[in-house]
């Protein structure tokens, strides 16, 4: 394999030479937490995280990132929203923060794969080399504990709009980055109340026919072209829809966004697959508390 520890960005945002090896050895913004509760995994998969962008929820990435380890992580794609960042460059210190952690666990000893998506088409070129300890490849097979082959791919592939329509793909960016606005309004008046994150475009989704009909329909497509390729099942991003389903005998897992839902998909020892909501999972942490301190004055 080879291994490169600088790139060349000024295809995203004007960015200069990034030398990955120094900020892997810089200090975060916000500082890693020094936690007890760290939970440990075989493999975590995360996707459409969409660094760049106002839309990104990079603090609560930067949460889960902090109480979660594995042996094995995948990065599927648009992890850098590339689309966004020609139009105009938005980078704040915690999208760093996030860039830099995935760089240190590489450094600690995670085997990291990054699967660039269509938003970070870009890294797609350097498919096969090594930057900063991290695998760029096209797609993977992933043999889980118990010997399931799972292919593993970003999967715009598969999206019919994105490969024959790309004038109308970057149209539904625009439109997309207007519910992410509305999005940050509703959370905005929902932390001033104390109440819990909730995605307005995520219950959008739910609600609209044909946007149940289009998810429907791409997690059979993917099913079906994973099962044609002789795998048990297939590991994707790409439609921001956190799922696991059986499709005609395939597993079909979609590891969902860090901007909508905030979830991730994880194996555990055994081999079990398990979804992860990220913000009920802050939510429960915080429920628990006010008990935790009870119990302590009370003992």
């Amino acid at each position: 394999m080879n291994a490169v520890s600088k790139i060349d960005l000024t295809g995203l945002s004007g960015a200069t030479i990034a030398d990955f090896s120094d900020f892997a050895n810089s200090q975060p913004v916000i500082p890693e937490r020094a936690t007890t509760e760290r939970r440990r995994y075989r493999t975590i998969w995360i996707s459409d995280i969409h660094l760049g962008t106002r839309g990104c929820n990079a603090e609560m990435l930067i949460d889960f990132l902090d109480h979660v380890d594995s042996e094995r992580m995948y990065l599927v794609g648009d992890i850098i929203d590339g689309w966004r960042l020609k139009k105009k460059f938005y980078w704040p210190a915690a999208h760093n923060d996030v860039v830099w952690r995935l760089l240190k666990r590489a450094k600690r000893g995670t085997e990291v794969i990054y699967i660039p998506g269509n938003h970070d088409e870009v890294m797609r070129q350097f498919t096969g080399l090594d930057f900063g300890g991290v695998a760029i490849r096209r797609k993977a097979i992933h043999e889980t504990a118990d010997g399931r082959r799972l292919l593993v791919l970003h999967g715009d592939e598969f999206d019919a709009i994105t490969l024959a329509h790309r004038w109308l793909a970057h149209v539904g960016d625009v439109a997309y980055e207007f519910m992410m606005a509305l999005n940050r309004w509703v959370n905005a008046y929902r932390r001033f109340f104390n109440l819990p994150y909730w995605s307005l475009s995520k219950h959008a989704k739910a609600k609209v026919k044909n946007a149940v009909q289009f998810i429907s329909n791409y997690e059979e497509i993917v099913a079906q072209a994973a099962g044609s390729r002789g795998v048990d099942g297939v590991v994707c991003g790409h439609i921001h829809t956190a799922e696991f389903r059986d499709i005609g005998g395939v597993e079909y897992y979609n590891d969902g966004d860090w901007v909508e839902g905030c979830t991730a998909l994880v194996e555990h020892f055994d081999g079990r697959m398990e979804l992860l909501h990220w913000a009920d999972e802050i939510a429960a942490r915080e429920t628990s508390r006010p008990t935790a301190k009870i119990e302590m004055l009370a003992a």
